[in-house]
């Protein structure tokens, strides 16, 4: 993953970025949390009274030989564990409830966000970056506020208590204990952002991981096909080199903070036995005084090194925190209208005009301006880079113009609600979405109160019936990650089929047989056919043979309009159509599609040369 991906370092507080998961996710859970926290509290006091009954027992028992107190001191002692234990196991039950319902929030609330976000956001943030943030970030936050909320409560509880058994006992030795604890405050203050730090790094390169896995497995024909085998695990290792060390030094920082707390322990507990032995010897204190003492200020410090280490682990949490925080917070560009027009009815037309679209400083589409009448297919011709497919995304909303409009029905895509809008279209790509479920999920995607009269009609529409009797579990056949158990064909009649059974008034259609063989593409082409009756369909082709029979065709060139009229009205007339058709087919044989001829663009500017010259640079190209 490229820096540009990388959320900046962490600068916010601990208070700042606690209250915002307090707002969010916890604050909802109420009930739970302070049934949890009175579990919490038992707990953590539980290791005061122990400390306490230490006086009893050495001075009472074990020193004046009362045996009247055997069962006295005994019987506390057994009812301090039990309760200790009991109320440990019914707050940790309670913490893992809340812990797993705020979690599953927080991944929903993510995963939905993401979805409404552009085009745009998603090519800067590749998919194995947002796999890392929903799984990985939020597992590292569902991990380290568990133990703050439990670990942290709990401690922090036995730790007052404890302390105050100490003072109780004596407040100077109290004193002489903490001696240690301002060596503490710069080393800590600098672990924690040394942790902080590396941290990030960690979260960003594994991130990069994620996605390099991603993108091996996904591509993994091409991988072996190029003998890309060793350079790509080479790219990995080494990648994984630098995310193990930094996590070693992010690790080392964390557990570095309990570490100087052991040592100021050590100065404290000498200071005591140094100060406190002298009185003890003189008679001022006794044993059991000094093991109460002792045993108090002993479980303290166990709280405190747990604390400490609260602070590292809280460290590498809010470098996941503040990346999820920045997501959640991530504007969403496209949103439906204040007050939205309620979509057309019936079967509208489609009018482009005068869109000014730019990506960056790339200027995609100049002023274009068609219209594709309803209920007729209008075909989108040019060489790629054209705008052609950019002209889909203006229409469903995946980005909006500079200037100009897309209507539909009248009506412009931008004062339309975006389900609404999306809801007026069907969209068959060459690259067929399948989900890793049935075929009978991917046709359905979610619909019920579909007859099976009904959705056999589509399968039989789509010429899904044709393959489907063949397998062994019919439609209950799983598809296979992103639909590899089928063909190309197959998976395309899948896509025809939810496209039918959607039913919606417009038909988008992008190279829909382009990757296909010739008997896939004669089953496809008829499918297609039977889609396309009765909509408004708009086509964007390379392969001129597909696109022969459309009421119109669009000639594009640099996002304009450079002709438009049937087959045989724009080859009567030359022009670029009439050009690339005779390259295609030239002697009767298709030479070359209108995606290669994108290579025009490095050698001439197809406006302005000439159209004889303009051939005779095309041919020689392909020659």
């Amino acid at each position: 993953m490229s820096t540009e991906h990388s959320i900046p370092a962490t600068t916010a507080s601990f208070k700042e970025l606690f209250s915002w998961l307090w707002t969010r996710y916890l604050r909802k859970h109420i009930g739970l949390l302070l049934i949890a926290v009175f579990f919490m509290v038992l707990e953590g006091s539980m290791l005061g009274a122990l400390s306490y009954m230490m006086q009893p027992m050495f001075d009472t028992v074990f020193i004046e030989g009362q045996k009247s107190a055997f069962w006295y001191v005994g019987g506390v002692m057994f009812g301090i564990f039990a309760i200790r234990g009991i109320a440990g196991l019914l707050q940790k039950v309670v913490f893992a409830r809340i812990s797993l319902l705020s979690t599953a929030d927080l991944r929903y609330d993510l995963l939905e966000r993401l979805m409404r976000q552009d085009g745009s956001f998603h090519q800067m943030h590749p998919p194995g970056y947002i796999l890392q943030r929903i799984t990985g970030d939020v597992s590292a936050i569902t991990a380290v506020w568990r133990q703050i909320i439990t670990g942290a409560g709990r401690d922090l509880v036995a730790l007052i208590v404890l302390i105050g058994v100490a003072i109780n006992v004596d407040l100077i030795w109290a004193l002489i204990a903490c001696i240690g604890t301002p060596v503490l405050i710069l080393p800590a203050t600098l672990a924690q952002r040394y942790v902080r730090k590396n941290a990030t790094l960690t979260r960003d390169l594994q991130a990069r991981l994620t996605t390099r896995l991603d993108e091996i497995f996904h591509g993994i024909v091409p991988v072996k096909l190029n003998k890309l085998e060793t350079y790509q695990g080479d790219v990995y290792r080494d990648t994984t080199r630098q995310f193990n060390r930094a996590s070693l030094r992010s690790t080392a920082g964390t557990a570095g903070i309990p570490s100087l707390i052991d040592i100021m322990a050590g100065i404290g507990f000498c200071g005591v036995l140094v100060y406190g032995g002298a009185e003890i010897i003189s008679g001022d204190k006794t044993v059991g005084q000094f093991m109460t003492f002792f045993t108090a200020m002993g479980f303290a410090f166990d709280p405190v090194r747990r604390l400490g280490g609260l602070l590292g682990n809280w460290q590498v949490a809010a470098a996941s925190i503040e990346r999820l925080k920045e997501l959640l917070e991530h504007p969403i560009e496209l949103t439906s209208p204040p007050n939205p027009v309620a979509p057309p009815a019936g079967i509208p037309d489609v009018v482009i005009d005068e869109v000014h679209l730019n990506y960056g400083d790339a200027h995609v589409l100049n002023g274009l301006s068609f219209t594709a009448n309803a209920q007729e297919t209008t075909a989108l011709v040019g060489a790629s880079g054209a705008g052609k497919s950019t002209i889909f995304n203006v229409l469903t909303r995946l980005v909006d113009p500079g200037s100009g409009a897309a209507r539909i029905g009248g009506v412009a895509t931008t004062r339309m609600d975006l389900d609404d809008l999306r809801g007026l279209f069907s969209v068959v790509t060459q690259d067929a979405l399948l989900f890793d479920d049935t075929i009978r999920e991917n046709i359905l995607l979610g619909q019920t109160g579909v007859s099976e009269e009904r959705l056999t009609s589509v399968l039989d529409a789509a010429h899904v019936s044709d393959f489907v009797a063949k397998l062994p579990d019919g439609l209950e056949t799983p598809v296979g990650p992103r639909g590899s158990a089928l063909s190309g064909g197959q998976r395309q009649r899948v896509v025809i089929a939810r496209a039918l059974l959607r039913d919606t008034p417009i038909l988008l259609l992008d190279e829909a047989t382009s990757a296909l063989d010739a008997q896939s593409e004669r089953v496809v082409q008829d499918a297609l056919e039977r889609l396309s009756k009765g909509r408004t369909t708009l086509v964007i082709a390379h392969r001129l043979s597909t696109i022969r029979g459309a009421d119109k065709i669009v000639v594009m060139d640099r996002g304009q309009v450079v002709d438009e009229g049937t087959h045989d009205a724009l080859l009567a007339r030359g022009g670029l159509y009439a050009d690339l058709y005779r390259l295609q087919f030239k002697e009767g044989k298709a030479v070359v599609d209108l995606e290669s001829a994108a290579v025009l663009d490095q050698h001439t500017d197809i406006a302005a040369a000439p159209r004889r010259g303009l051939l005779a640079k095309i041919t020689g190209i392909f020659r």
